[in-house]
């Protein structure tokens, strides 16, 4: 039978070995002509990047494959499936954890356990807002902390480029070792994920009304517009909506995810 790189030139057989090696020691032979300790700093050195990487991009779904009580498969093998199996497509360190749910969307455990996937996306979104390099904006006519009811409600209102909002079937923010949900709850978990001034990344639940706020301000709505939208959407009467939705637009300034006008 012919092996993988027996018809390419002799160097890069060579390095397709070495990879192989690097990629899945249990499984491929030392490359031959280099030294077994070498080739074993090589591979423990690759091993521990990328484990480091996936660590601090999904720390709960660490813990959780580390619980006593979990069913998954262990930690180190669902790392070594991943550097094995998965050809990823970029190079840059920073996609490891982007690379590794999309590994994980065709994995066994992500059709077992329906939250997963909710869960390592809701991981991903704050660490990729804690590396992004997306700044707030210098130029608003007035800050946030120091506009008023009326401009509220007919200024052009600016979302935070470092804020997300998120619907997940599952509570995501609460799952972890010792609790894992067994079923889909009746309701949706709606989330806000964002980026304060000073590079720390937070969250807060939200309801309905100030999920659906913030995505049209965000399509160019003034507040006053898209109370009148909201009304019209759920039926509630403009004058009972206004309070409840300044209320959320001073919450959402307060935490630098509505920034100004």
């Amino acid at each position: 039978m012919i092996q993988r790189g027996a018809n390419l030139p002799e160097f890069q057989a060579e390095q397709l070995a070495f990879a192989a090696y690097i990629r899945n020691p249990e499984v491929h032979p030392i490359p031959s002509g280099i030294e077994a300790r070498r080739m074993q700093i090589y591979a423990g050195l690759f091993y521990r990047n990328i484990e480091g990487f996936l660590a601090s991009g999904f720390p709960v779904l660490k813990k959780i494959h580390q619980s006593n009580d979990w069913q998954g498969t262990a930690w180190p093998h669902l790392v070594r499936e991943f550097i094995h199996q998965h050809p990823s497509e970029s190079p840059y360190f920073l996609e490891i954890s982007q690379e590794f749910l999309q590994f994980m969307s065709t994995h066994d455990e992500s059709r077992q356990f329906p939250w997963l996937l909710e869960l390592m996306h809701y991981e991903w979104v704050e660490l990729a807002l804690s590396v992004s390099d997306e700044v707030f904006p210098e130029t608003l006519t007035v800050r946030g902390d120091n506009y008023s009811e009326p401009a509220a409600l007919t200024g052009a209102l600016v979302v935070s480029p470092l804020a997300q909002t998120l619907a997940y079937r599952y509570p995501v923010h609460k799952i972890g070792p010792g609790h894992l949900p067994e079923n889909e709850p009746a309701q949706s978990t709606l989330l806000v994920v964002y980026r304060r001034p000073d590079d720390t990344v937070h969250f807060m639940e939200s309801s309905a009304m100030t999920h659906r706020l913030l995505e049209l301000i965000r399509e160019g709505h003034s507040g006053a517009g898209a109370i009148e939208e909201i009304a019209m959407e759920s039926g509630m009467n403009v004058g009972a909506l206004r309070g409840k939705a300044l209320a959320a637009l001073s919450k959402l300034r307060d935490i630098n995810i509505i920034l100004g006008i």
